[in-house]
């Protein structure tokens, strides 16, 4: 039967070698006996806090298990909203400019799915989440990436995205720090970034997941509706997921103008209802009490990350840019003289070193992933093996 497959919206979405391909490799090996490091998928190795855990379970044993309203418990909603207040001087109402959603990738779909038109184009810095440009597509969307370079630490420049804006523009997504090159945006930037929007009349998302994750003193993450004239024409994406090492509880939230709200709920509605409620419960206290927590997993993913750029700096033919945030380093290995996905794929079968080739990040060749959300003993050993397979190449 011809079930006119993919339809329109997905003809240009890639269907193979991406992340999860790798990480099922891997598994598949790793099952077969093989001794397998994994540096491929961005998840925390920390345990989620312990009150978080256990609010739950307190929800859960009061029969908290059916439908929440669908923008989010008023109690979670409340913890999100003065969580901005207290970050980043933004005054959020709950009740009017705030969503809860089932994970980030929900409040991402859930706003493209209302903001885009079909032909609408989203103007996306690279390298980027995978996902982003998938989600853009589906909703009838035009990405337009804008290619950023390891020179200037792949931060996005406000001269090249103004040269990408045409009159089909509808929205910049900015993700500061970003997946999968750690790079954050200066405060320069980011202005450059709200002017162009506001020039331009442009909306920004801006995913935010890892608003915590920075290292360098004195400059702390920034948000982008904080700056003068964005509140209103900014979507503000966030979860729980890498903040408390909270990737299987899926809660995630979207703060947005509330004018554009009935269409936000409208869409949300459609895709997922509401987020697991008694998760909720949890995020709420996680928010409410677990910032000791978050302060101790950053400073130990500081140390990883000072290990991690010093080993692969070491390597002959590999060049990596100190990231200032998230949990990632994306290398260079144009010295080495093979391609991405044969470095990763020979890393994998031949070392037992799990990592993920750029291009899936919207990269050229000559790039690779790999991430420092795993025990400082597994880092060194898996960069030791990196070490010398570089070395017999």
């Amino acid at each position: 039967m011809d079930y006119r497959l993919p339809c329109e919206n997905m003809r240009d979405i890639a269907y193979g070698g991406g992340i999860r391909e790798i990480l099922s490799r891997a598994d598949e090996l790793q099952r077969s006996g093989r001794d397998i490091l994994h540096l491929e998928i961005g998840r925390p190795d920390f345990d989620s806090p312990e009150p978080a855990k256990r609010a739950a379970i307190r929800a859960l044993e009061s029969g908290d298990v059916h439908y929440t309203d669908m923008a989010g418990t008023p109690e979670l909603r409340a913890e999100v909203a003065a969580k901005y207040k207290r970050d980043a001087g933004i005054n959020v109402d709950p009740d009017s400019e705030l969503l809860v959603t089932a994970g980030a990738i929900e409040a991402l779909s859930t706003v493209f799915l209302t903001l885009l038109s079909p032909g609408d184009e989203v103007i996306v810095p690279a390298p980027y989440f995978p996902p982003y440009e998938d989600i853009i597509r589906m909703a009838g969307g035009v990405p337009r990436s804008v290619q950023c370079v390891i020179e200037n630490g792949f931060r996005p420049q406000p001269a090249d995205i103004e040269k990408t804006v045409t009159p089909r523009t509808r929205a910049i997504l900015i993700n500061s720090p970003n997946n999968p090159t750690g790079a954050t945006l200066r405060a320069d930037e980011l202005s450059g970034i709200a002017g162009i929007a506001q020039k331009h009349g442009l909306l920004v998302v801006s995913d935010e997941c890892y608003e915590k994750f920075t290292y360098e003193e004195g400059a702390p993450h920034i948000y982008m509706a904080s700056l003068p004239g964005m509140r209103e024409r900014t979507f503000t994406v966030s979860a729980a997921s890498k903040t408390f090492s909270m990737t299987g509880w899926r809660v995630g939230w979207l703060v947005f103008p509330a004018q554009a709200r009935q269409y936000i709920m409208k869409s949300h509605q459609s895709i997922a209802t509401c987020a697991n409620s008694f998760a909720q419960a949890g995020v709420a206290e996680a928010l409410r009490s677990c910032q000791a927590d978050v302060g101790r997993m950053i400073c130990e993913y500081k140390r990883r990350r000072d290990l991690t750029v010093e080993m692969l700096s070491q390597i002959n033919g590999v060049t990596v840019p100190v990231p200032s945030g998230a949990f990632y380093v994306f290398p260079s290995i144009e010295g080495l003289g093979v391609t991405s996905f044969e470095f990763c794929s020979r890393l994998l079968e031949e070392e037992g070193v799990s990592t993920v080739p750029g291009q899936p990040f919207g990269a050229p060749d000559g790039y690779f992933r790999a991430t420092y959300c795993r025990p400082v003993d597994e880092i060194k050993e898996a960069l030791t093996r990196v070490a010398g397979f570089a070395a017999r190449l």
